[in-house]
């Protein structure tokens, strides 16, 4: 087994470093809200309010379910918006809830 160096040590903390500070940045400067009537939200059935979803079409759907406890949610789960890996460049709301929604691991 070959071993790293220290060199390559260091390189590796400081790309680390640089990602997480790049993300950390993407997050804060979030992008306008996803309007319901956006083509990907419709097919998502995305709605800004979990409790505003149609059981009806979406029976799978639970009251628990919204965009802050989703895999896919990009930002702390007590942001009232935050971002989401569907919709790049925009925000989503915290409250949301779309087809996609799965459960953080």
């Amino acid at each position: 087994m070959k071993q790293a160096s220290r060199r390559t040590f260091m390189f590796q903390v400081v790309a680390t470093g640089t990602a997480l500070v790049a993300s950390r940045a993407a997050v804060a400067q979030l992008g306008p809200a996803v309007p319901e009537t956006d083509p990907t939200a419709v097919a998502l059935g995305y709605k800004e309010d979990t409790t505003k979803v149609d059981a009806k079409k979406f029976p799978k759907h639970s009251a628990s379910q919204k965009c802050s406890n989703c895999a896919l949610w990009v930002g702390k789960p007590t942001d009232a918006a935050g971002g989401c890996s569907l919709f790049a460049g925009k925000s989503v709301k915290g409250n949301g809830w779309c087809s996609a929604w799965a459960k953080k691991a």
